[in-house]
């Protein structure tokens, strides 16, 4: 590899944050302002893009600030493994911004000014994480990413909102005090945080039990944003966030900083043979292994369908955590190309979870029966994103789950290629149900499912999917007031949502009277569902179009992985840090 000086990774992350202002400056005009959120994707995208045949060919493009505390530098550094993060980030904040308005527009929020601003700060965070040179600096905007997301994530103000955000703050502040805490132990031993592929030298020589320490600090410490248990309470509890903020969360962002971070830590940091003389490996995948076993056992008593995608998140993640920790080739490229495969597959589970809501109101599984019959096309791409995330083939679950079940036997690790299939069995335990009454059942012959109703799988909590967070307070999905659906379940469809004329209504002030069946439970009219036809007439193309393109982005993993561009990449990881020849 050869480094060389370039402006291209300060741009990637300073576009977005240009925009901004504005964004905010055009509150008054949302077409603007919505234009500027696509303008500035577009050119993010286009930035990172740029960069990726020459990461390929072993160029690493360098921004260099210089030192700026105890000779650590604040340096952008580009190569393999921030490429694969910061194009994945930027490629789908473009897919996220169109549904965004889609759905902010279809629900006529409140502050869309402000949401907009913060997603833009946000991504740009993102990308600051991706491409950080140290741990330093990688902790600077992995804090920054905390403070840019907490807005979205009590965008609804309620009081379950704010719950929710100071419980994502206590939780997310406290991993990045680990984080600093493992940065001073490598510096302390090492004399540098500067990532280095394979790992930096002089740690394979520090004291091991401090090393140690390090590690786990560090890797705890990035393990609360990659929820892993038992730190991932706070993950189904920010689903009271719009649906575009839980996509940002668990798609492209938030939980993908976390999973990175260990990535760059086992990497960059300690090593693969660092890692294998200390002994760590092996805990750390077992953890993992733990992790995506339990939280695809609690996904069955989720009755809630954000709630059951976010328990599902929480498994998906520790399959990137548990290649990382078994160390062989095939574990660590299909770890990391679960990145963006996991990331295509959930962003379109949340993208429908989102349509369904804007267009009918309804967010209980059990409330679904027949609504492919309203929704087509939205659940034919829910269907194919299940199916991926249970690694059926031709969908890009399937690729990386393969890797990682070759890299486990290959490395002599086979209970763990086991945990990952009965992890399969159980993803399609969970998804499965929903896919077979949406096409299958009729609201009036209904199946209520055993692996919701029976004990080992009944619901969880409440039929709403609500929660109780530590300070009592009750936590509903999809944002709302958490009151009694009863109350509120008038059973109509609500087969049209109102435009707002954007050019001058700007719903930044709220006074949104006339939209009090936002938070109405929902379900199919006492009729039944309408039928809709596949051209398009269930949602608008601002959901649609997201929807359907993240669903191809699965597809194309699955189908033709040699000529996505996101396991060549992979690859050169791998080849960087030696795992791989």
């Amino acid at each position: 590899m050869s480094d060389v000086a370039s402006l291209r990774p300060l741009a990637a992350v300073l576009v977005s944050a240009i925009a901004i202002p504005l964004i905010v400056g055009s509150y008054r005009r949302p077409n603007l302002r919505e234009f500027w959120t696509i303008a500035v994707a577009v050119a993010k995208v286009t930035i990172v893009g740029s960069m990726v045949p020459g990461v390929l060919d072993g160029t690493v493009y360098v921004t260099d600030f210089g030192a700026y505390v105890a000779d650590i530098s604040f340096v952008l550094r580009v190569d393999a493994l921030g490429l694969l993060f910061g194009l994945l980030a930027s490629a789908l904040w473009v897919v996220t911004s169109f549904y965004s308005i889609g759905y902010m527009r279809g629900l006529s929020e409140d502050s869309q000014t402000r949401y907009f601003a913060s997603f833009a700060a946000s991504v740009s965070t993102a990308i600051g994480v991706a491409f950080a040179g140290n741990l330093v600096t990688l902790f600077i905007f992995y804090e920054l990413l905390t403070v840019a997301t907490y807005p979205l994530v009590a965008h609804d103000e309620t009081a379950e909102a704010r719950a929710a955000g100071r419980k994502y703050l206590a939780y997310t502040f406290i991993g990045g005090v680990a984080v600093l805490a493992g940065t001073v132990l490598v510096f302390s031993m090492a004399g540098t945080t500067s990532f280095t592929p394979g790992g930096i030298g002089d740690l394979a020589t520090a004291d091991p039990a401090l090393a140690r320490l390090a590690f786990a600090l560090l890797v705890g410490g990035f393990g609360v944003k990659a929820a892993l248990m038992p730190m991932h309470s706070w993950l189904p509890d920010a689903m009271v966030a719009p649906t575009p903020v839980s996509g940002l969360l668990h798609a492209v962002a938030v939980v993908k900083s976390g999973v990175f971070g260990i990535a760059r830590v086992t990497l960059d940091v300690f090593g693969p043979e660092t890692m294998q003389d200390l002994g760590v490996g092996l805990p750390l995948a077992a953890v993992a292994a733990f992790t995506l076993l339990t939280a695809s056992i609690i996904a069955l008593r989720k009755d809630n369908l954000k709630r059951r995608l976010a328990y599902s998140t929480i498994s998906q993640l520790s399959y990137i955590v548990l290649g990382l920790g078994v160390l062989s080739g095939e574990a660590v490229v299909g770890g990391l190309l679960h990145i963006p495969a996991h990331a295509f597959m959930k962003l379109t589970l949340f993208f429908c979870a989102g349509a369904i809501h804007v267009e009918t109101h309804t967010d209980d599984i059990s409330d679904m029966a027949g609504i492919g019959k309203r929704m087509p096309l939205t659940m034919v791409a829910f269907a194919v994103a299940a199916a991926g995330m249970a690694g059926i083939p031709l969908v890009a679950g399937f690729v990386s789950k393969w890797y990682l079940l070759i890299g486990s036997v290959s490395a002599g690790q086979e209970i763990f290629a086991v945990v990952l299939l009965v992890s399969g069995m159980l993803n399609i335990a969970y998804f499965w149900p929903i896919v077979y009454q949406a096409f299958f059942e009729t609201p009036d012959a209904h199946d209520e499912k055993p692996l919701i109703e029976s004990p080992f799988g009944g619901l969880f909590g409440s039929a709403s999917g609500e929660s109780t967070p530590v300070d009592g307070t009750t936590v509903k999905a999809d944002g709302g007031d958490a009151v009694d659906d009863d109350a509120n379940h008038d059973g109509e469809d609500h087969d049209e949502h109102s435009q707002p004329d954007h050019e001058t209504h700007d719903n930044e002030e709220g006074a949104h009277a006339e939209h009090a069946d936002h938070h109405h439970h929902g379900g199919p009219p006492a009729g039944g569902w309408d039928q809709r036809n596949w051209r398009g007439s269930e949602s608008t193309w601002f959901m649609l179009g997201p929807i359907l393109a993240a669903a191809t982005g699965a597809l194309l993993l699955g189908i033709v992985p040699a000529t996505a561009v996101f396991l060549e990449i992979v690859q050169e990881v791998a080849i960087n840090v030696g795992v791989m020849a």
